[in-house]
């Protein structure tokens, strides 16, 4: 019988050894594709599979070109007395956490935010932390625009004052915080009203980038600033959201990884502020702040503004300053941090008031800040 017709037959030891090595392959197979498994899900959001685009949209995210009777239409529903009457003064008590001024504060802000037409979803965010002072109850005031968008524009200040020691000069006043930060409380809820149609209009469409706005509780120390004693609500948010998956079944992503970019309001209000950029990877974003500025300026929109480019500045550097987006930016959110550097000469002193704040710094910033976010989101 020739090689080629002959039938080989193996013997019971030889099929037991190709079951092993096919058990073994099999077995083989399937390590590596719990690795490679493990291995998908533990890349971030922003490099997988509907991600990638994503992450390609955030970092090469385009602004839209208002034009100058754009520009006009849109600062002129910026209303300085509603700045002053409606928004500002009624936070301009004591406000420290856990409070009675703190809760007159949230409530000031929710009911501002409930009565807008474009429905904001609110949220109240409720924590209790270990202070120097022993337990207190905070709350981060937060309002999102349309939550099922899969990215986020974060504008965001404090709301939150600090305990001083008396001061004998004023024994019966308590520190009202007017810039540190009050005003920019403010000057974001004017942006949601005086931006309201425009708003609603752009949530029809149901876009991929949506505005949250966020007031941060607990800002300031209690005692002395540490790296436990402050910034206790953003603290919470950042963990909370770098903890929370999203969409609500997903394994590879999270709400912070929805963030493209957080814009920190802080220590404004007081004549002559100087914004620096801080951060290289959203210089592109300051640089737009610089341009809607003298924008405003060029058409004569801006008042007790002497020059094109008064208040955000690329020629001077100051170091970093830890603030409320320092617990993001150590999770690697892009980072606006809009604050007066140096500070103004009334920054934790009973001078911070309202007498101390100048109306015309305060209505320029919230017209830039207003064709920066209608031309980021493009409304």
């Amino acid at each position: 019988m020739s090689k080629s017709s002959r039938r080989h037959i193996p013997s019971p030891r030889q099929g037991t050894d190709r079951d092993r090595r096919t058990r073994l392959c099999f077995l083989g197979l399937f390590v590596v594709a719990v690795v490679l498994l493990f291995y998908l899900s533990s890349i971030p959001f922003t490099n997988r599979g509907r991600g990638v685009d994503l992450y390609k949209d955030k970092w090469n995210h385009k602004h839209t070109e208002y034009n100058a009777a754009q520009i006009q239409q849109l600062v002129s529903q910026i209303q300085l007395n509603r700045i002053w009457e409606k928004h500002l003064r009624p936070i301009l008590i004591e406000r420290l956490p856990g409070t009675q001024g703190s809760r007159m504060v949230q409530q000031h802000i929710l009911n501002t935010l409930s009565k807008l037409s474009a429905g904001w979803k609110l949220d109240l965010d409720r924590f209790l932390s270990v202070t120097p002072k022993g337990q207190v109850i905070f709350a981060n005031v937060m309002a999102t625009l349309d939550p099922k968008a899969s990215r986020k524009l974060l504008l965001t200040c404090h709301y939150d004052s600090k305990a001083l020691p008396r001061d004998s000069r004023f024994p019966h006043r308590v520190f009202l915080g007017a810039s540190d930060s009050a005003v920019p409380c403010a000057m974001i809820l004017e942006l949601a009203t005086a931006l309201d149609n425009k708003l609603r209009a752009y949530k029809r469409q149901s876009p991929q980038v949506t505005l949250q706005l966020v007031f941060f509780d607990g800002e300031e120390s209690f005692e002395k600033w540490t790296t436990t004693d402050s910034l206790y609500g953003s603290r919470h948010l950042a963990e909370r959201m770098a903890s929370t998956p999203y969409p609500a079944d997903a394994m590879y992503t999270t709400l912070l990884n929805t963030v493209d970019l957080l814009v920190l309001l802080d220590l404004l209000g007081p004549p002559n502020p100087m914004i620096v950029n801080h951060f290289e990877n959203t210089a592109r974003w300051f640089d737009r702040l610089i341009a809607a500025e003298k924008r405003l300026h060029r058409q004569g929109l801006l008042a007790a503004h002497p020059v094109e480019q008064t208040y955000f500045r690329k020629d001077v550097v100051f170091g970093k300053v830890e603030d409320d987006h320092t617990p993001f930016l150590h999770r690697g959110v892009p980072v606006l941090h809009l604050i007066a550097t140096p500070f103004p000469d009334v920054w934790h002193t009973m001078e911070d008031t309202e007498e101390n704040i100048h109306p015309p710094t305060v209505e320029n910033l919230t017209k830039v800040i207003a064709v920066f976010l209608a031309e980021y989101l493009g409304l």
